[in-house]
């Protein structure tokens, strides 16, 4: 059996952008899964009903490596933007201020995961966070760019992922609400006036010069399944039956994104 290798281990952290062959028959296809934050960026911070804190970063790498159990049982070639709790990018003492990343140090490690995606030749992207807020914010969104040359496959591929891993949750008896598909424009936050004036997730948005010179060129989307500060949301997301639940999800919508699509855009 084909062993996981990296793609480009030059350009990226040590356990960072690794390819994992299918195990089961072979589409021929590559999929990119991001595992939201990481290493010095735990992401938001939540907590369950027991009052557990929990770690953005810890709990989008069990669902993108669970997806990715899935995926490659599938018979899809799939990248991981990181394999344990890391950064994407190789750093530098630029990037990283103490124990904390820099804002250039954010920008860098969301772009890497850009590169990542491209240097594999993807031919799908899926963003994996949480999201946050007030302990009574509740509910899934999923993103997408609308001004990219592909934003059709955007937008389907966006749709499939919040109906599936919706479904898959709501089957359960959890009743998260739908907080629909929305623009990246309306996603996301920016600790920086350029970024503000840029718009868009980095992960899924488009080049803007002086700014982002190297974006994705596939169809994405970005997931934020549950609030991680919601304690019943959190405790979903903290746990393993969760975890895999949207992981099946997100399986699911990537098998029906590429059985629709015919040829890549």
């Amino acid at each position: 059996m084909a062993r996981p290798l990296p793609v480009d281990p030059a350009r990226f952290a040590a356990t960072a952008c690794v390819a994992y062959p299918p195990t089961r028959g072979n589409r021929h296809r590559t999929v990119f899964l991001d595992a939201g934050h990481g290493g010095l960026d735990p992401g938001s911070v939540g907590t369950t009903e027991s009052g557990r804190a929990i770690y953005e970063a810890t709990e989008t790498l069990a669902v993108e490596l669970a997806a990715k159990t899935l995926l490659t049982r599938a018979g899809f070639r799939v990248v991981v933007s990181r394999t344990t709790n890391s950064s994407v990018a190789r750093l530098t003492a630029a990037d990283v201020n103490g124990t904390l990343l820099t804002a250039k140090g954010v920008h860098a490690d969301v772009a890497a995961r850009d590169r990542c995606a491209n240097r594999a030749g993807a031919d799908a992207l899926v963003g994996i966070y949480f999201d946050a807020g007030a302990p009574t914010n509740a509910g899934s969104v999923t993103g997408y760019d609308a001004v990219r040359p592909f934003a059709a496959q955007n937008l389907r591929l966006a749709e499939l992922v919040q109906r599936d891993v919706l479904t898959a949750m709501n089957r359960r008896g959890w009743k998260i609400p739908n907080e629909g598909v929305q623009p990246d424009t309306a996603l996301g936050s920016e600790i920086s006036s350029a970024g503000v004036r840029y718009g868009h997730l980095l992960l899924l948005g488009p080049a803007e010069s002086g700014w982002f010179d190297t974006p994705s060129q596939m169809p994405g989307a970005l997931i934020e399944p549950l609030f991680i500060t919601d304690p019943f949301e959190g405790s979903i997301a903290a746990s393993a039956t969760g975890q895999r639940v949207i992981a099946e999800g997100i399986a699911q919508a990537v098998e029906q994104f590429f059985s629709r699509s015919g040829r890549r855009a």
